[in-house]
């Protein structure tokens, strides 16, 4: 299947050489594994402590099981998602081998084939720049995380570095390629302003708040004027008429999503934003 200028048939035809150490799906995609689970690893304690064992784990665009083993193998409940049958069926042969439960699954990352708010951690690695609709995955990531959740990626920059790299180095030059497939298009690529403008819908988020462990409110972001966005255009026409101008990098406290909460010397308050993380305040 062609998207757009890359060839993820090649999935199908080579998914079942994930775990061969002299496929080009093991070199590409294995080769990086441990120096990227040690980071993901790191990542983990810092958010849960020693606490990873039985998170639940989405892994998108899972491939041949790398990541998802890797998860299972912590004490992680992990579900993968791969849009190749190929690729599913050598995750489970190879998963089963090592006697590790893991729930494969044929999906897109467009449409996860799990329910709302069911993981505490989705990972997805070399897939967004493969992807027909990033906008619409990192919806459907939001969408199947719970509030708070833990969101590791990797995808690649849209430079001259990685043109030069990923694409004439790896792909085209006779001298230096490692395939003549398609693996990559170069304008696929994500920049990271592009990355951090997908899929989030302002008007659509709901928010928890939390005093100290109890949760005292719930709401959505549309009750600010239906929109936030709207509220800070309206703020900006506002101010404007004073001889002020909004600029980048201002703060601006748009409304509340919630129910007014009183706040007394000593207390602690978390706020949580489905898919956009999570902000912690206290007073003295």
């Amino acid at each position: 299947m062609m998207v757009r200028g890359v060839d993820n048939g090649v999935y199908d035809r080579l998914g079942g050489s994930w775990w061969d150490e002299t496929s080009l799906l093991n070199v590409l995609h294995g080769s990086v594994t441990p120096g990227r689970f040690a980071y993901f690893r790191d990542v983990l304690a810092r958010q849960f402590g020693a606490g990873a064992a039985g998170l639940r784990v989405l892994d998108i665009g899972c491939g041949g099981g790398f990541l998802a083993e890797e998860f299972a193998a912590l004490g992680c409940r992990v579900t993968g998602v791969d849009p190749s049958p190929a690729s599913i069926n050598a995750a489970r042969a190879h998963g089963a081998g090592r006697g590790l439960l893991i729930d494969y699954r044929v999906g897109v990352g467009e449409e996860l084939p799990v329910p709302d708010a069911a993981f505490g951690v989705a990972c997805c690695c070399d897939v967004l720049e493969h992807v027909s609709d990033v906008d619409r995955v990192i919806s459907e990531t939001a969408r199947v995380l719970e509030p708070g959740g833990l969101y590791l990626f990797d995808t690649i920059n849209r430079t001259r570095t990685s043109k030069l790299l990923a694409i004439k180095a790896a792909q085209q030059w006779r001298l230096t390629r490692l395939t003549d497939v398609a693996f990559h298009d170069w304008d696929m690529f994500i920049t990271p302003a592009e990355l951090a403008a997908a899929g989030v819908d302002l008007a659509n988020i709901d928010a928890v708040l939390y005093q100290g462990e109890d949760e005292v409110a719930r709401g959505n972001t549309s009750a600010v004027l239906g929109n936030p966005t709207a509220c800070v255009a309206w703020l900006a026409r506002k101010v404007a008429g004073f001889g002020v101008k909004l600029e980048a990098g201002h703060l601006i406290l748009p409304g509340s999503c919630t129910r007014a909460i009183d706040a007394r010397p000593g207390d602690a308050f978390r706020a949580e934003f489905a898919g956009l993380g999570t902000v912690t305040t206290s007073f003295s």
